[in-house]
């Protein structure tokens, strides 16, 4: 499986959780699943919603997520996964990262040391829930056409 999304986006997650910094920052990546891969389109930055050790936890609202999916629905697009940072620590899920996982979406994680997003991985939860597996990152150039429909400019 890839995952496929834009140097624009790339750009506006970096500059979401590394403003977060020292806490995690956080998202919902919005675009198309092809079968093999996936698009983004759009990168929702979700402010953590997490009471109490935002420094290694987030969370987003219910209320968050639904109005990213609203917003989805509303452009076209299907929610296609997560993203957050993990601060001074590696872009690997946490087995806390494991515990709240759900299926089908895709988890991209990004490292942000002293304020700085220095690596981002993608990942997905393994059928069996048992860890996640990793995913092909690719950062397309924002001239790229997507493979299909809209790429919302």
């Amino acid at each position: 499986m890839t995952l496929r999304l834009r140097v624009q986006e790339t750009e506006q997650i970096h500059a979401h959780v590394s403003r977060a910094y020292p806490e995690e920052g956080c998202g919902v990546l919005l675009g198309w699943d092809r079968g093999d891969a996936r698009e983004v389109a759009r990168a929702v930055p979700i402010q953590n919603q997490h009471e109490d050790s935002k420094g290694n936890r987030y969370l987003i609202a219910p209320e968050q997520f639904l109005a990213a999916e609203r917003e989805a629905r509303d452009a076209g697009l299907d929610v296609v996964g997560f993203f957050h940072s993990h601060p001074d620590h590696p872009a690997r899920p946490s087995a806390f990262d494991l515990e709240h996982a759900w299926p089908f979406y895709s988890y991209m994680i990004v490292c942000v040391e002293h304020g700085r997003a220095t690596d981002m991985r993608a990942w997905r939860l393994a059928e069996d829930r048992s860890g996640f597996e990793p995913e092909t990152l690719e950062v397309l150039s924002d001239g790229t056409p997507g493979q299909g429909g809209d790429r919302g400019a």
